[in-house]
Formats: structure tokens, C-alpha cells, sequence
């Protein structure tokens, strides 16, 4: 067996950063949630994207007669939510349905939240805020319709986003209490240390393979408890 080399983020090889995390939704997601995780991963691109877009209406709404501070926040909540939002609440969802962590999923509920509070104030497009949202675009309608016609585009997609967090948020909290799932499961894995990694939920898995053959790679759970679902979006 070899040892799994990280493969995200895809970088060019002549660089001397490396990737950061290893990444394999069908490898490592049980069957009837790699659907859902990879609409979450589609979720955090189209969140990312809309980041790149906001800079574009920012400038525009620069060109227009706008403020310049605007421009420099959109460069900063690019540069850093786009990263975070990915370690931050993607990473925790994908670990908690790659090995039923309770812990993984709490982390992911509580930060996902806040995430869609913070997608909910940049839809608004408060001005001075480095998004151009609904406020701003709406205002500044009466200066230059040509900038408002670009910054429409991105409380549009604003909105989108915002309304789809919002649905994968309720989706994936239905699941785990449909699972069981409690603070309590948490709570208790944070006191033994079994959130730390997921290979240390199976430390017997291989027991009698490694007495047997040698030692081995620990391995992930070939098989992840099942969360109903019962509804089809």
C-alpha cells in the first residue's frame, strides 16, 4: 500500500507549495451521500465564484462614481473566505460523512451558519462593505445604470447562494438527527479524542490482517451508518 498524497488543491507541479488536502468522493463517501457532498463542494464553488464576480461589480461600481473602499474589501473577502469557507465548513462536512463523526457535523452546523449569516449581509450590499448587493445596486441605480446593471448580476447570485446554504443546511441537519445524531455523541468523542482522525475509530479494524500479513496503512470504514433520506431535492 502506498500513503495517500494530497491532491487539493490542484497545483502545478513546479511549485513549491503542495497540496493541502486529499480528497476522493467516491473512495471515501459512503454511496448515499456523495450526492449531497458533492453539491456542497458545487455550493462552495458557486460561493467562490460569486467572490471573483463581486470583484468585477465592485470595480464597476468604482468606474461609476463609487467609493474605492468598496473594491479593496471585495479583494479581501475574496482572498479570504474563499479559502476559509472551504477548510472551515466544506472539510467538516466531508470528514463527518466520511466517518460518522458527530463532532465534524457540530463543527459544520455551527460554522455553516454563521456562513449563511455572512451570505445573507453580502446579499443585503451594505455599502461600504465591499459587496455590491441589493442596497447598493438598487441605490445606485439613480447614478449609473450601466455599473447597476453589472452589480444586479452579483446580488442575483448572491441570492442564490444564500438560498441553496440555507437548503443544505436544513438537509443535512434532517439527516443526522434522522441519524441519531446528538450533542451528547460530540461531546463524547471530544473527551476520548476520536475526532482527531477518523482511523482512530477503527484502531482494531486491521488487527488480525497486521498480526497476520504485517503492518498496514490504517484504512477508513468500508462502511458508514446509513443517515435516512427520506426527501429528494
Amino acid at each position: 500500500m502506498t500513503e495517500r498524497s494530497n491532491n487539493f488543491p490542484p497545483l502545478p507541479k513546479f511549485l513549491k507549495i503542495k497540496p493541502c488536502f486529499y480528497q476522493n468522493i467516491e473512495e471515501e463517501i459512503p454511496a448515499p451521500h456523495q450526492q449531497l457532498v458533492r453539491r456542497a463542494y458545487t455550493l462552495w464553488m458557486m460561493y467562490s465564484g460569486t467572490l471573483c464576480i463581486n470583484v468585477i461589480s465592485c470595480i464597476a461600481w468604482w468606474a461609476g462614481g463609487g467609493n474605492a473602499i468598496n473594491f479593496g474589501f471585495s479583494l479581501l473577502w475574496l482572498v479570504l473566505f474563499s479559502p476559509c469557507s472551504y477548510a472551515c465548513w466544506f472539510r467538516p462536512l466531508y470528514k463527518a460523512f466520511r466517518a460518522d463523526s458527530s463532532f465534524n457535523f457540530m463543527a459544520f452546523f455551527f460554522i455553516f451558519f454563521l456562513q449563511c449569516v455572512l451570505s445573507l449581509i453580502q446579499t443585503l450590499g451594505i455599502s461600504g462593505w465591499g459587496t455590491s448587493g441589493w442596497i447598493a445596486t438598487v441605490t445606485f441605480f439613480s447614478y449609473n445604470v450601466a455599473s447597476a446593471v453589472v452589480m444586479l448580476i452579483t446580488a442575483l447570485l448572491f441570492t442564490a447562494v444564500t438560498a441553496l446554504m440555507a437548503l443544505v443546511l436544513i438537509k443535512v441537519h434532517r439527516l443526522y438527527r434522522g441519524g441519531g445524531g446528538s450533542m451528547q455523541r460530540a461531546q463524547e468523542e471530544w473527551s476520548t479524542g476520536l475526532w482527531k482522525s477518523a482511523p482512530v475509530r477503527e484502531a482494531g479494524f486491521n488487527a488480525v490482517a497486521q498480526t497476520a500479513q504485517g503492518p498496514s496503512l490504517p484504512e477508513y470504514p468500508a462502511a458508514v451508518p446509513s443517515y435516512p433520506d427520506n426527501s429528494h431535492w
